[in-house]
């Protein structure tokens, strides 16, 4: 059919398109050649979404049907797509509709205007790293965290687990021990230091690493008010895939809705479930906040964080002992694992080895007490008991995922653990809906990782690729300059890139990891102050 070149035939097509718009719950203007627009229907068959196809080349006047779908749609190409009488546009934007589940709110007739681009669930080193990394990109954001307090009453600020109850108070009061490590090194090595003169202040120490963490708070919401991130200290919980119910401490409801959100609820503790376990025994959520001396400790588990902990307490001078139900350290390498172990006990540090608790009982009240310890072989009916001042449980988290509502959002978990499956991409079952950090099944649970994984997926939603900048060069003032200059001093040799950088997860907490996290430059004349992790 030749081009129309009269107002009444073009009139009649552009009212012919219409109504086929009108009509049709989705509709596909397409080329039967195509190879986009096939991916485009093999899309809605995929979802047994029926469409209305009408394929230009096949027809006398496609030529004309283009020329005016170019004036109502200013799109060029095809397929061009419409959903309930919403023009979503090309193959890309359709596949990117259904990534986001825009599609699916349309093809179910929802035309909602979301208050919010996007919520993240989880105030975490990863929930933080998405917020402001969306946010920057122009996005509208809200960050909802709560700790509900553990058994002990203890609950802590902004910034997850890492910054308030992980890392960063065990990076400190394991330097504390080492500078008590380093006293009795330096006897040997001439330093006349009187035995008797030297002891340790927990109080003191607790206060300086409770302040550095209270300055690491503040400096996160800060870092979120100046990025226009609306943080709110609250307990969140689906009630419908696109909305939440927000709880504060005083139990006052307020309700949000968003196009996407984000899970990053990290993990706590896992107990025992033994008699006395949450009326008498902490765990690392109580820990670094112990107003007094824990004195003599029995550390429950073989995991990392019960090392860790053992060995610092060990490291200041207290009694420590570490029930261990089978090995040390599972997953990791069992003959580094073994020598950890052995250092351990070089240093103090008892090992009751294939024994589990089956009850806690105190004996006195008091700061600390006194607590009774019944355990079981592993291996006979053998039962032995212990007195302690402090039980440290540290047998596994589980993650923060069964009382959110995600049943109400659709969102699939392992019934196990709690953890969420994902696909490569952080998406959950539910297409808006991501999870990033410790609560991702079959995924490492350290810090830079989330980091990582928040920054990544703000850039992945929000944002197009970024350009390299090879790396030329670098200065180095801290610890440890030349260890760390020799490692980057070969990678850079490599042909590192700024790219690369900003793309490596840091080992945390370290010096050396600030090269992956750097994004202010010298001529911005920004404050590169840190501000936590």
């Amino acid at each position: 059919m030749p081009p129309i070149d009269n107002d009444t035939g073009r009139n009649q097509l552009k009212t012919r398109i219409q109504e086929l718009i009108d009509s049709n719950q989705v509709l596909v203007f397409s080329k039967s050649h195509c190879p986009f627009c096939v991916k485009v229907k093999d899309l809605f068959k995929e979802l047994n979404v029926n469409c209305n196809v009408v394929e230009l080349d096949l027809i006398d006047d496609g030529s004309n049907y283009q020329e005016l779908l170019l004036e109502m749609t200013r799109q060029k190409t095809v397929p061009n797509v419409f959903v309930n009488k919403t023009h979503i546009g090309g193959c890309d934007k359709t596949m990117q509709a259904h990534k986001d589940g825009i599609l699916q709110k349309l093809l179910c007739g929802e035309n909602e205007v979301y208050e919010y681009d996007l919520i993240v669930i989880g105030g975490g080193s990863g929930g933080l790293a998405c917020s402001k990394e969306a946010a920057t990109l122009g996005k509208k954001v809200m960050v909802l965290d709560y700790v509900v307090p553990t058994p002990k009453g203890n609950s802590w600020g902004l910034g997850g687990t890492c910054v308030n109850v992980g890392c960063i108070p065990k990076k400190l009061m394991h330097q504390t021990a080492l500078l008590g490590t380093s006293i009795q090194d330096a006897r040997k090595f001439g330093w006349e230091v009187p035995e008797e003169t030297v002891k340790h202040n927990w109080e003191t120490m607790k206060t300086a690493v409770n302040n550095y963490i209270g300055s690491l708070n503040w400096g996160y919401r800060v870092a979120l008010r100046d990025k226009n991130v609306n943080y709110v200290n609250s307990y969140a919980e689906f009630i419908k895939p696109h909305k939440i119910k927000a709880t504060n401490k005083r139990g006052k409801e307020t309700f949000h809705t968003a196009a996407k959100f984000i899970l990053a609820t990290g993990e706590r503790p896992r107990y025992l479930g033994i008699p006395g376990d949450k009326e008498y025994c902490i765990t690392s959520d109580d820990l670094f906040s112990l107003p007094h001396c824990p004195g003599k400790t029995l550390v429950i588990g073989a995991s990392y964080v019960a090392l860790e902990c053992g060995g610092f307490l060990a490291g200041l001078g207290l009694d420590v002992t570490v029930m261990v139900r089978s090995i040390l350290l599972r997953g990791f390498d069992q003959d580094m694992a073994n020598r950890a172990g052995e250092h351990m006990e070089e240093h103090g540090v008892k090992f009751l080895r294939k024994y589990v608790p089956v009850k806690v009982e105190e004996l006195e009240a008091g700061t600390p007490g006194r607590l009774k310890v019944t355990a079981k072989s592993t291996e006979s009916d053998e039962t032995i008991e212990g007195e302690y001042n402090t039980v440290l449980i540290a047998v596994g988290r589980d993650a923060c995922t069964g009382k959110i509502g995600l049943d109400q959002a659709g969102v699939k978990v392992n019934p196990k653990n709690g953890k969420v499956p994902v696909n490569d991409e952080e998406q959950t079952n539910v297409p808006h809906i991501y999870a990033i950090g410790d609560i991702l099944e079959g995924k490492w649970e350290l810090t830079p990782v989330a980091i990582q994984a928040g920054k990544l997926l703000a850039r992945r939603l929000y944002a197009g690729a970024s350009l390299k900048d090879r790396v030329i060069g670098f200065h180095y003032l801290g610890p440890n300059a030349g260890e760390v200059t020799q490692g980057y001093g070969a990678a850079m040799k490599c042909g590192l890139t700024k790219e690369q950088l900003d793309n490596t997860i840091g080992i945390h907490p370290t010096c050396a990891e600030i090269f992956t996290t750097m994004e202010v430059t010298k001529s911005s004349g920004g404050d590169i102050t840190q501000a936590g992790c």
